[in-house]
Order: structure tokens, then sequence, then C-alpha cells
């Protein structure tokens, strides 16, 4: 019995490897367990391993056993362990299947009896669904969620779990189980202990490489499905301030350096460099195809102002829909203020391609080039040999260059 089960959930996998190669590489990184029926009638994840009960196994078909291996998967892959906060257990719990359940079925997976399912729900995260939950719901999640505990699990094993020596990711990875050795001792039937809150930050961080990976390695395949893309797509967007990011990449754009042409002037025997700084060189193409607000291209402008002073650097500004606006280019000094225009000629279509090809007959690159747009537009067909920043407003897609969302 024991090996017909451990056959067919290797064969569940090994499909998922090859027709839906995300998924499947997200299975990977969960070892299988069989699990004592008392406190897994299902299925069960800690965000470490995949538990199983034998009994449910064998009475799925190997479509629906395809579908909670990936159902735990994703519970993993979007750290549902770490994003719970102060919210009720159960309600989010019961919010994290009815926004993992609608994904997997429209990626083509066959959904095993008890499965929570709404279509008011789609397309909703669990954060989004967790309040329209009634406090009084019956329902109930499909598996356990033991990260936080389930009940059997919780007595004596808060944050302070037994680890072995070390610091950093050694004390997560003590060994394939989860915690330190007096586990079975402690949990004669196998459940494993909630996380710590190291623990949760740790695995949070690397499950989100391991989503990253499957991503990139099932779109090379061409296998990666439209929903899991956009799903992808917003779990790995920077969750900094557009602000705090684009002053980081315009710093890092600064040519300040050390030189001994003029060394410092502080005193002793030891020769100093002292710091020098050149101008930068800044474009800024400003999108004006009409879907960017005159509200947003101010904010924009304001804190690349601000940013340039500090840096000195020169920005050259440039409008653009399909055309570059006839009455630019707009130089500013790293003295002088940065402003829109009072009025842009622009509205129609969009096409990235005159911004690059004016910098092209330029006698000189610049040092960055910032782009402000929506990204919905053409894009010139080879990266520029110079830096490029695009400050998007909305959920698309840049081909090259270092983007940036605007939230």
């Amino acid at each position: 019995m024991t090996s017909e089960i451990e056959t067919k959930l290797a064969a569940a996998r090994t499909r998922l490897i090859l027709d839906k190669p995300f998924l499947g590489a997200l299975v990977l990184r969960l070892p299988m367990t069989a699990a004592n029926p008392q406190w897994c009638p299902t299925t069960a994840t800690d965000a470490r391993r995949f538990y199983y009960n034998p009994d449910y196994i064998d009475a799925l078909s190997l479509e629906q056993t395809q579908f909670i291996l990936a159902h735990e998967a994703l519970h993993c892959a979007l750290s549902h362990f770490a994003r719970r906060n102060h919210r009720i257990k159960q309600r989010w719990d019961v919010a994290c299947d009815f926004a993992i359940n609608p994904l997997l079925i429209k990626d083509g997976l066959k959904p095993p009896p008890g499965s929570l399912i709404l279509d008011v729900f789609d397309g909703l995260s669990a954060e989004e669904i967790y309040p329209s939950l009634d406090d009084n719901s019956r329902d109930q999640p499909l598996d356990k969620h033991l990260y936080d505990g389930d009940g059997q699990g919780d007595s004596g094993h808060n944050d302070g779990l037994q680890k072995s020596g070390g610091s950093g990711g050694e004390d997560v990875e003590h060994n394939e189980t989860g915690r330190g050795g007096g586990e079975e001792q402690d949990n004669p039937d196998g459940v494993p202990p909630p996380l710590s809150t190291q623990e949760r930050e740790q695995l949070s961080s690397r499950w989100q490489q391991y989503l990253a990976s499957a991503a990139q390695a099932a779109q090379q395949a061409g296998k990666l499905s439209g929903s899991m893309a956009r799903l992808v797509d917003h779990l790995l967007q920077p969750k900094l301030p557009w602000r705090m990011l684009l002053a980081r990449y315009m710093t890092l754009s600064a040519r300040d350096d050390y030189t001994y042409l003029r060394p410092s002037r502080r005193e002793g025997s030891m020769i100093f460099p002292s710091l020098r700084s050149a101008q930068l060189e800044v474009v800024v193409a400003l999108d004006v195809s009409g879907s960017v607000s005159d509200a947003d291209i101010g904010a924009f402008l304001a804190e690349v102002d601000a940013l340039k002073s500090q840096l000195r650097a020169r920005v050259t500004l440039l409008a653009c829909d399909n055309a570059l606006s006839a009455d630019g280019p707009w130089r500013f000094e790293p003295w002088e203020a940065l402003a829109a225009p009072r009025q842009f000629a622009g509205g129609g279509g969009t096409s990235f391609a005159p911004v690059f090809d004016w910098v092209s007959s330029q006698a000189a690159h610049p040092d960055l080039l910032l782009y402000f747009t929506d990204g919905e537009g053409n894009f010139p067909p080879a990266e520029p040999d110079y830096p490029v920043i695009w400050l998007v407003k909305g959920k698309a897609s840049v081909p090259w260059g270092q983007r940036i969302q605007l939230n």
C-alpha cells in the first residue's frame, strides 16, 4: 500500500514537471512525508514538507493528486505562512484556499472534492478575500496549514524552538523534519511545531527565490500560463516606494570618485586622494500618449528635480507619444528647477523608439535615461549601451532595463 501511494505521488509530481514546469519546480521543493491520519485527514504543509494521509491520496485520481501537490506548493510560494499577521487563523486559512484554487483550475488542474471555490473571489488575494468571510462560516480549508500551529501541534512549541548551534540560515536548515533534535520526543505523532518568527522570515525569502527561478525556467520552456505569469509579476515587483528605488538607482549612476590630481589638504605625512565629482548627464523621457496624468508627471519630475541637485545632474527632458514633441528637448542645469512645459503636444499612440533614436543621434550618450510611462507601446528591438530605468504606472512589463513600479 505504502509503495503504491509513493509511486502515485511520484507520478503526479513527474506529470507536473513535464506539463506545468512552474508548478512542478515548486512541488519539488517540498519533500513528501506520510503523516498520522489522526492529525492529517487529507494533506498538510509547514512550508518545509508536504505531509499526506495515505488513505486520502489513495482515494484521489492522478489528476486530483496533481492539484493537491500544487495546492500545497503554492501556499508556500505565496508565503501564506508569513502574511497572516493579526488575522484569525481559521478565516485566514480559508481565504488562502479561496485565493489559490481558482489559479490552479485556470491552469487546467482538477480539484478534489471539498475544494473551496467561489467565482466571486477569482483573481483576488487572500488579504482581499479575508474581510469578505463571515466569522461564523463553516467553511474549512482542504488541507492543514501547520506553520502557525494547528491545535494538536501548538502546545509547548512557540518561538522558543530547539535548534542546533550556528546562525542565520543554518538554524532553518538543521534537519529535514524541521526543528531541533527534541521534536520526536515532544511530538510522538509527528505533528510539526509552528514556525518561529525567524523561520518565517527566512523561509519567506527562500520561497521567493524558488518562485523566481521556477518562473524563469517555465518561461524559457514556453510553459508559463498567463495567469501564473501575472501572479509572479505581481509578487516579484519591488515593494519599496518608487521614490526610494529611483533615488537608489540614480545614486548608483553618480560619477563620484577619488583622484590624486588634486590631493586632499589633510595634515600629516600621508598624501590622501580627494573626492571629485563629475556632472551627471541624465535624459528624462515622458510618455504623453494620454494614459499618464499631469499629476503623476508632476510628482515624477519633482522627485527627479530633488535628486538632480544632490547629484549635480544636468537633465535633458523629452516628451514623446509616437513621435518626439516638436517643442523639445528642454535642458535644465543642476541649479535650475526642473519643470514640465505648460502643454505637451501628444495623445496619439505610443512608441518608445524615437527617444532612443534621438539619443543615438547625439555626440555622447547619457549616464542614465529615465522613462516615465504606462509601459504600453512599441519598444526598440535592442537594449542600448547605457542604463535605462522605466518608471511604470500599471502592470505592463518591459523587455530590458530596470523597471520601477509607480505605487
